[in-house]
């Protein structure tokens, strides 16, 4: 996942060369979200975008806006650049785990009186058939897996997987975007390089064919990956499930569109029904 800037050093980029009639926007991306909405933006010659990603990974996807890939230095770096480069709004669309940056964006918005919203796209919700043991983080997920050996499905991304390092009797098949890498030295590790969307089926298969015993993942939310939860429902196997952090008190919104209608009606007082 290509996550918006957080904490690190400040990344040198060109300032935009935008329109200066148009408003200026900046998008905290790394989601499909992110994607949707600044596609849309791209053809509305009102805003002017800049779309801002961490860099964790090494080849996202192109994108019809400027990118900026990089830190921006904590939030008093973010409210600097927000600054030199007029930004109007703010819209917060990084992943539900990307807790530093929208605390980041929060703070940064604050001080310099910067409009700010979010996109955070609903968690997923208990089903009937769902076996799920809910964790506050991710070395709460080791601790559920307990002693016995199993076969475990990892799904939470490469930045956190050294933490299963803890318990090398489990067998791991680790699917990220990213390779693995060294990141996580166990004796029994197969790695999975794959973006999604994943489809329903593709998941059973994996599943079955690696006879998979316990699914560990975070509760992202969004229809791209949740195709894992249903077979694993299916399956009935059961689930280790990070639960989401806590998140600034911001305006939000569920979705692209949200974001779209609230750009419109609060920076040009389009009044959209």
């Amino acid at each position: 996942m290509s996550g918006a800037a957080d904490q690190g050093s400040p990344a040198r980029h060109p300032k935009p060369n935008h329109d200066r009639s148009a408003v200026r926007v900046l998008v905290l991306g790394g989601t499909t979200e992110a994607s949707t909405l600044v596609t849309r933006l791209a053809g509305e010659t009102d805003f002017a975008v800049t779309l801002s990603l961490a860099g964790r990974t090494a080849a996202p996807r192109p994108e019809p806006v400027p990118m900026r890939v990089g830190g921006f230095g904590g939030a008093d770096g973010l409210a600097r650049w927000i600054a030199e480069n007029g930004i109007r709004a703010v819209i917060d669309a990084t992943h539900p785990f990307a807790a530093r940056i929208s605390a980041n964006a929060a703070a940064a918005c604050r001080a310099g009186g910067v409009p700010l919203l979010a996109v955070r796209r609903p968690a997923w919700e208990r089903q009937p058939g769902d076996d799920w043991s809910e964790v506050q983080d991710v070395p709460a997920c080791v601790a559920a897996l307990g002693p016995a050996p199993r076969r475990v499905f990892l799904t939470i991304g490469r930045q956190e997987v050294s933490a299963f390092a803890r318990a090398p009797q489990h067998a791991y098949i680790v699917r990220t975007i990213e390779p693995v890498g060294d990141a996580l030295p166990v004796p029994n590790l197969v790695a999975v390089s794959a973006r999604g969307p994943f489809t329903l089926e593709d998941e059973i298969r994996l599943m079955r064919e690696a006879d998979i015993e316990v699914l560990v993942t975070k509760n992202s939310g969004g229809g791209a990956t949740y195709p894992k939860i249903e077979a694993a429902r299916r399956l009935g196997l059961p689930v280790v499930i990070v639960a989401r952090p806590a998140l600034p008190e911001v305006a939000a919104v569920p979705d692209a569109a949200g974001a779209l209608l609230w750009l419109k009606s609060s920076l040009l007082g389009q009044r959209l029904d």
